[in-house]
């Protein structure tokens, strides 16, 4: 599957694996291993960017997927994050759907969604939102009519 599938099918808080099929190096080539590391992984889908006419130059779709946070005690130091265009030469799967009763936590400024948290249920959304103080967010619940669609429209996961 493409970036542009990923864009137009996958809902934000999806589980995407991304990669160029070429088989993993072994340990001890360490820059070979860096190189391929970089070229493949999963991430959560937490954005997904329309295309923007720029004075100078066109901006095409793109996703970005959240790696992992590296933290230190409990505060998180590095958050890992790839942004990929859609026109990306990577091949990339839907590996996981959020599930029905799950809420994710967006925020939401002019025409950017970015999903912030993915809960298991309204009251964990409500909990980490009083923890993780944010502004201009809406909490979204998933529905047994979304799921539903992807099922009946052929886009559940493979």
């Amino acid at each position: 599957m493409s970036a542009s599938n990923v864009y137009e099918n996958a809902p934000l808080g999806s589980l995407i694996k991304y990669g160029d099929e070429a088989p993993k190096p072994p340990a001890r080539f360490t820059k070979r291993l860096a190189a391929w590391e970089g070229r493949n992984g999963v991430g959560r889908l937490v954005t997904k960017t329309p295309p923007r006419e720029h004075e100078t130059w066109p901006s095409p779709a793109a996703i970005t997927l959240h790696e992992g946070d590296f933290s230190g005690g409990s505060v998180i130091l590095v958050t890992v994050r790839r942004t990929h265009s859609i026109d990306s030469d990577l091949i990339f799967k839907i590996i996981e759907r959020p599930a029905i009763g799950m809420v994710r936590v967006l925020q939401v400024f002019d025409d950017n969604i970015e999903l912030l948290h993915l809960a298991d249920n309204h009251e964990a959304a409500e909990l980490w939102l009083a923890e993780n103080h944010r502004s201009h967010t809406v909490l979204e619940e998933v529905t047994a009519d979304e799921v539903g669609a992807d099922v009946v429209e052929g886009r559940t996961a493979a």
